[in-house]
């Protein structure tokens, strides 16, 4: 089995670079040895213009049955042939996948001590995979790969080009190609999606696998829409480790979603010696200014909608302004999280009388949201489908009615200024749109003219000359109310 990864390059960018990255000279043959088999690194070329590097692992099917590895899906042992003759000396495979690991590991931490900076670049890449199971086929194989920045090419193999009536087998000859994504995101990718794809790992899935995808998945895995599948299919579909690694991805994702840490989600209590030497993150100036806004409102009862893993919920509730604190939000695994970080079970009744968490979609109007003073939307309109935005407008400014409504969205201008941000991304994988602060304004003041409002708007974080802040805030004032004060 084997797969070949090859890059072009220039005279001031020679594609031989490739080399120092994947920390493999192109001018020898090398040899590793591994758990299933021997794997060899080789160069077919290597060339300014263009450089390709070959992993070969070869594969002895009988040499794995007798030191016990000749395992099938989750351990369990294959039919008495089978254990003998399979598909694995010719297939991309978990083996190979694990090969990979062995022979590119620093590459894949997307380390290079002599060319730092490439290291950390996107490279024109292609990736070609001769034979690779695909259980799913390549309707499966474009739906793994596509999220991630790859056009894909994955061919039907024929079981016999002798007699095509027998049909396709289940393995297809994979083509991946990206100018977008760096060679670490490319090998952790493949790292994680071959065995996925095979569906059928070739070793014993212990515990640490879930640290191991999570390690090889960070940046991509949380916010891929076959997320579970990934996650199920990697982890041999043993339940307790797909639900460990689930928890673990939403953790993940609801702190990307928040700008925040992870640690943030589990650890309330931040080092004050690091958090003086820190800038203020984003989504603590964020909720300051949410905090802000509602006081000067004057509002004491407040609907936090989607209120994700209750970071506003728990400012709020220091605040002695606010009487009554409402979280809701759709997912019960979010509320579970809020619940753990606010230490209800803990929390004295005179605060416990204060808060309460709701489970409830946005798109559908609630009686139980009506009557409230204000109602906060952050960072929550963009992780909705545009078509399902009139349905929220309806539900929060025409059913429930707050007196007050505070939105804050990213300005996608500012994205400019995040230089890890690659150009044309979204924040979040997850984010359905991002809107310039003349989209957001146009979408308020109408949504303001058919709902009896008044809108104003803030500027949240550094607000740049040239493209403005990183969020931006909307303060939706009922038309009586601001007449009344205005009396």
């Amino acid at each position: 089995m084997f797969l070949t990864l090859t890059t072009t390059g220039t005279p001031e960018r020679p594609a031989t670079d490739l080399g120092f990255l994947l920390h493999k000279h192109p001018g020898r043959v090398q040899a590793f040895s591994t758990s299933h088999g021997t794997a060899h690194v080789l160069y077919p070329e290597a060339r300014v213009e263009r450089c390709t590097a070959a992993l070969l692992l070869e594969v002895d099917a009988v040499a794995l049955v007798r030191r016990g590895k000749g395992k099938g899906r989750g351990g369990a042992p294959d039919a008495a042939l089978g254990q003998y003759v399979n598909d694995r000396p010719y297939a991309a495979s978990s083996l190979l996948a694990v090969a990979l690991s062995a022979v590119f590991s620093t590459a894949m931490r997307g380390v290079c001590k002599a060319l730092p900076e490439r290291a950390g670049q996107p490279l024109p890449l292609r990736v070609e995979v001769p034979a690779l199971p695909a259980r799913g086929g390549a309707a499966l194989v474009r739906r793994l790969f596509e999220p991630l920045g790859w056009t894909v090419g994955a061919e039907p193999v024929p079981l016999d080009t002798e007699f095509p009536e027998w049909g396709d087998s289940r393995y297809v000859s994979l083509v991946l190609e990206s100018e977008a994504l760096t060679l670490a995101e490319a090998l952790r990718h493949l790292y994680v999606l071959l065995p996925v794809l095979d569906d059928a790992k070739h070793y014993w899935v212990a515990p640490d696998e879930v640290d191991k995808l999570l390690r090889a998945g960070e940046g991509w895995l949380p916010g891929h829409p076959e997320q579970k599948l990934i996650t199920s299919r990697y982890l041999s579909r043993r339940w307790s480790l797909t639900r460990e690694a689930m928890e673990r991805l939403e953790l993940v994702r609801l702190a990307e979603a928040d700008d925040s840490d992870v640690e943030e989600i589990d650890n309330a209590v931040e080092d004050e010696t690091e958090a003086e030497e820190k800038p203020t993150p984003l989504a603590v100036r964020r909720r300051d200014a949410i905090i802000a806004a509602l006081g000067a409102s004057g509002a004491a009862r407040v609907l936090d909608l989607g209120c994700g893993q209750g970071q506003l919920v728990q400012a709020l509730l220091k605040d002695a302004r606010f009487t009554e604190i409402v979280g809701v939000d759709v997912s019960m695994r979010a509320l579970t999280i809020a619940s753990r970080r606010l230490k209800l079970d803990r929390m004295g009744e005179r605060q416990a009388a204060r808060v309460k968490l709701l489970q409830g979609s946005l798109a559908y109007t609630d009686r139980r949201l009506e009557g409230y003073d204000a109602a906060v939307l952050s960072e929550v309109i963009e992780h909705l489908d545009l078509p399902r935005l009139p349905a929220l407008e309806y539900a929060v400014f025409g059913a429930a009615r707050p007196r007050t409504v505070l939105v804050t969205t990213p300005n996608v201008e500012y994205n400019v200024r995040w230089e890890s941000l690659p150009a044309g991304h979204v924040r979040h994988g997850d984010h359905r749109f991002e809107w310039t602060r003349a989209e957001f304004r146009s979408w308020a003041r109408a949504v303001a003219e058919r709902h009896g409002y008044a809108v104003e708007f803030e500027p949240v974080g550094p607000d740049d000359p040239e493209v403005g802040p990183p969020t931006q805030m909307a303060v939706f004032t009922l038309e009586t109310v601001k007449e009344a004060k205005a009396a």
